[in-house]
């Protein structure tokens, strides 16, 4: 697996990536989440809830380029890991500490 980030320097969400990073999206982006759970669960429409899916879509992109920029090595080997081995935790236990350590949850 190459680059977490395409050339243009947009995040590449792969479910490696996504799962890499899913300590620090459920941090950073939980009350967008939450928003939009709420408003998936007052109105069945998915049409009524866009608004809240693109801000969190637009918060778990930009904090991919964030790490991306703050720990790239890290990130890359840890997503790159999770892809090898299909996305288990168990087996990428290395990469995850090194990853945390250089981009520790805030």
């Amino acid at each position: 697996m190459g680059s977490t980030v395409e050339a243009g320097g947009h995040p590449i969400p792969t479910s490696a990536v996504l799962m890499a990073s899913s300590k620090h999206i459920g941090s950073k982006c939980f009350s967008e989440n939450v928003a939009f759970l709420k408003c998936k669960k007052q109105d069945p429409n998915p049409e009524k809830c866009l608004d809240k899916g693109r801000d969190v879509t637009r918060c778990v992109l930009g904090l991919l380029k964030d790490l991306h920029q703050r720990c790239t090595k890290e990130m890359d080997a840890y997503a790159g890991c999770m892809y090898y081995n299909t996305n288990e935790f168990e087996l990428c236990r290395k990469e995850q500490q090194e990853f945390e350590k250089a981009c520790p949850l805030a």
